[in-house]
């Protein structure tokens, strides 16, 4: 999330101008639970979640009255489409005490904001604040529509500017947004002026289920449907973006988006600047260009992108795919690094041109598998500079394909089509979610009879609050389980406290178990130290014939740095000036998410964060928190698709994929805990066998083990480890060191951990888009460092465009 890139804001500055002049489950039966209806103002839809009692609360707001749910309506809004609801909908989003300009960030103050169906003019931007979703009427989507007086930079603003020119947010820190089910209209004002959305954000945050209406056409034409000028986040799906001259204007750190679709714009997505982007399931209709990357230095001819991949795409009537200034001679090395994987460009004049518009690819064509780049793999170590068809393009296994041979891919479930008495809240039904109260019983009470048990099927509903959990929750096949505003799961008590005998908090499935379970809108934590911990194990496997019927979707795992989890700033500050083991009371954690040896998983909009600093204390320091692992797969046949997962600050290893197959990930991120190097990746937790922990024996460490390396800094955490494994896809990586023990002159020679990725006894491995910062090594194949980050510079990056275990 650490933002280093001074010069791509500064480039994204430059634009400023140009704003301101289904679900797969069947309806399931009412269930014989308390009623959860209500006769509030906003029953005038048939959404489930317009009539839900609202029962949610914010156990650690000091103000015990504080609403997390908001109807706009009841704040005088009309969506009548004439009277003018700015002031109404602002207070709906503002009313408490909120984290606004001047507050760096706060999760005691959490905000759901509803809009029912209706069009709702307004004449400036709408404000969306830090820990905020916005969520339209589901059935009946509702309009935002910009007057033709509109002044500001965006109809909705997530991180405005103050007249300075600073943020309100730190962009890379502002975490925690949504946005979903809305028209947004911008027809009325001038072409020359006007964005749907300013959307500059980090992590644990997403667009979902958007229309945007632009002006079509117009050489004066200056609209854009999104604008991000910069971040370090986040996710976006199935967005539609008609006219404007850019549908989506871009700068981000990393970002993975699925299901855009884009007509009759002049440029459907202008990329102003990256580390690494993924785009899958693109469809851009008759726009001028579908994609232009060729962003550059002017003075230099430095470009600004560092890679963008297109995956399972397509480009209809539109004369240039993609416009890039990557060529024989270009800088930075590995500069608009691009992959194209299974694109159409049948009807395109050109797939691929430079600048001038020449083609260096040629439209007509369903291109299989191309890149530019540098290319490797274990039988080139030393590498190749690309621009074309790939030496070994791989075949993907049907298990994760679809009928049509695209990646499997499954929107998140809304539940749309369940009445709201197909609910059923677990606090109408004894669970209190008050941060104190041992919820488990009441929970799994609620679980068990809601998946079925007794011949109901009902979906699960957390209303909004803190819910204590002593032991393992077990969650049965056949399970849907959702949140209001990420109502939080907190691990406690002693049955998670011994690291040697590691328990899940959430056990989804037992071994062996096959059927649908889905989580959406949860953040799990825990409270105090729980070394013992598995905040979810995931077992069960979908049903024959079924894909993707069980997965997470914007649930989100947060280990420290907030109020009630006891580990904060007030007890695990950072101690870089003194030389000393990890505090017992910071050990937080054994284990995040393991996904066993029977199990398949859907895992879209996941983040898997230890904390770094502090977001509720007034100091929002920095901390040493410790949790020993991220993400652990071992799924013996898959399959795993994840989309958009970030897994950050882990002690062992970040993502693990150990002996597994059948595994794609776009767009993984990560980060190297800061404190690493006092102490190493070795402490304070052991590596178990058990689980495959790597035991970095091919180091030289401070406790006189002996290996391969003598480098001080490579018992570090893996980015990405895979471990007899086949069949492993990565689409879009960013896998980051910025620290050495809290210090950053690592970052003047690139050498802040030695390596980055191991790839050991696997074969059939492909990692297109690998993104590595100050990591001597980006690839390490059994132990021993293959690819070194100096021949692949990027803009901030070292990137390749592919590496592959034959």
């Amino acid at each position: 999330m650490a933002s280093f890139f001074s010069i791509a804001f500064v480039v994204a500055l430059r634009f400023l101008w140009l704003l301101s002049s289904p679900t797969l489950i069947a309806s399931a039966a009412p269930a014989s639970y308390l009623s959860l209806s209500t006769n509030s103002s906003t029953a005038s839809s048939s959404y489930w979640l317009a009539s839900i009692k609202r029962q949610g609360s914010a156990p650690f707001n000091a103000d015990a009255g504080y609403k997390v749910f908001r109807n706009v309506k009841d704040f005088g809004a009309q969506g009548d489409g004439t009277t003018d609801d700015t002031d109404a909908i602002n207070q709906a989003v503002s009313a408490g005490t909120r984290c606004g300009q001047g507050c760096d960030s706060s999760t005691t103050s959490p905000a759901l904001v509803y809009f029912p169906p209706g069009t709702y003019l307004v004449s400036k931007p709408i404000i969306q604040l830090y820990y905020t979703q916005f969520v339209g009427d589901a059935i009946d989507i509702p309009t935002l529509k910009a007057a033709a007086s509109f002044q500001g930079m965006a109809v909705i603003d997530s991180d405005p500017y103050t007249t300075l020119g600073y943020n309100w947010y730190t962009n890379q820190n502002n975490f925690f947004r949504q946005v979903r089910n809305f028209v947004i209209d911008i027809t009325a004002m001038p072409s020359n002026k006007g964005a749907g959305i300013h959307w500059q954000v980090a992590q644990a945050t997403s667009l979902q289920n958007i229309r945007f209406e632009m002006v079509r056409g117009g050489g004066n034409n200056k609209q854009q449907g999104i604008f991000m000028d910069n971040g370090s986040g986040g996710f976006m799906t199935d967005l539609v973006f008609n006219g404007g001259n850019y549908g989506a204007f871009l700068g981000n750190q990393q970002f993975t988006t699925r299901n855009l679709t884009f007509n009759n714009c002049n440029t459907a997505i202008y990329m102003n600047w990256n580390w690494a982007w993924t785009f899958k399931s693109l469809s851009i209709n008759n726009c001028a260009v579908g994609i232009d990357m060729s962003n550059s230095i002017m003075a230099t001819g430095t470009q600004l992108v560092g890679s963008v991949l297109v995956l399972d795409s397509t480009f209809f009537n539109t004369p240039m795919g993609v416009k890039t200034a990557f060529g024989s001679q270009s800088l930075p090395t590995t500069g608009g690094t691009l992959i194209i994987d299974n694109v159409d460009f049948t009807s395109c004049q050109t797939a691929v041109a430079d600048p001038s518009g020449t083609a260096i690819l040629a439209g007509g064509s369903v291109v299989a598998s191309w890149g530019q780049g540098r290319e490797y793999s274990s039988q080139n170590t030393a590498g190749t500079r690309v621009q074309g068809v790939f030496s070994s393009p791989p075949a993907k296994p049907t298990s994760l394909l679809d009928p049509n041979g695209k990646v499997f891919e499954r929107p998140r479930p809304q539940y749309q089509q369940h009445h709201v008495d197909s609910f059923v809240s677990v606090k109408s039904n004894g669970a209190k979610g008050d941060g104190k109260t041992d919820d488990t019983v009441a929970i799994q009470a609620i679980i068990n009879k809601a998946a079925g048990k007794n011949g109901i099927e009902s979906i699960v509903y957390f209303d909004h609050g803190a819910y204590v959990i002593s032991d393992t929750i077990t969650i049965p096949p056949n399970s849907q389980i959702t949140g209001e505003m990420w109502p939080l799961i907190l691990a406690s008590g002693t049955a998670f406290q011994d690291e040697s005998n590691p328990k899940p908090v959430f056990q989804v499935g037992a071994p062996g178990d096959t059927g649908s379970v889905e989580l959406t809108d949860l953040i799990l934590e825990t409270v105090g130290p729980q070394p013992g911990a598995i905040l979810v194990e995931w077992n069960i496997r979908d049903p024959a014939g079924h894909q993707g019927a069980s997965g997470m979707w914007d649930v989100h795992f947060r280990i420290g740095g907030t109020a009630g989890t006891n580990l904060q700033s007030d007890k695990c500050a950072k101690n870089p000036d003194v030389t000393a083991p990890a505090k017992p009371e910071c050990e937080a954690a054994f284990l995040l998410l393991h996904v066993t040896q029977e199990a398949s998983i859907y895992l879209e909009n996941n983040w898997f964060w230890v904390a770094d600093h502090e977001l509720d204390l007034t100091d929002h320091s920095q901390i040493n928190v410790f949790n020993g692992r991220g993400v652990l797969v071992e799924s013996v046949s898959g399959p795993v698709w994840m989309y958009g997962t970030s897994s950050e600050h882990n002690q062992l290893y970040n993502y693990q994929i150990a002996n597994a197959k059948n595994v794609y990930m776009a767009l993984i991120q990560t980060e190297t805990p800061y404190y690493q190097g006092n102490p190493s990746a070795l402490t304070p937790f052991k590596a178990n066998p058990t689980f495959s922990d790597p035991t970095f024996s091919h180091c030289a460490t401070s406790n006189g083990v002996e290996g391969n390396s003598t480098s001080a800094n490579c018992a570090r955490s893996w980015g990405l480890r895979v471990l007899n494994s086949s069949q492993v896809y990565t689409y879009g990586a960013g896998l980051y060191s910025f620290f050495d023990n809290y210090g950053q002159t690592c970052l003047d020679t690139e050498s802040c951990q030695q390596n980055m990725v191991s790839i050991e006894g696997s074969s059939d491995v492909h990692l297109f888009g690998l993104s590595t910062k100050a990591s001597t090594y980006m690839v390490t194949l059994d132990e021993a460092g293959v690819v070194p980050q100096a021949e692949n510079r990027d803009n901030f990056c070292s990137t390749l465009a592919l590496f592959q275990s034959l």
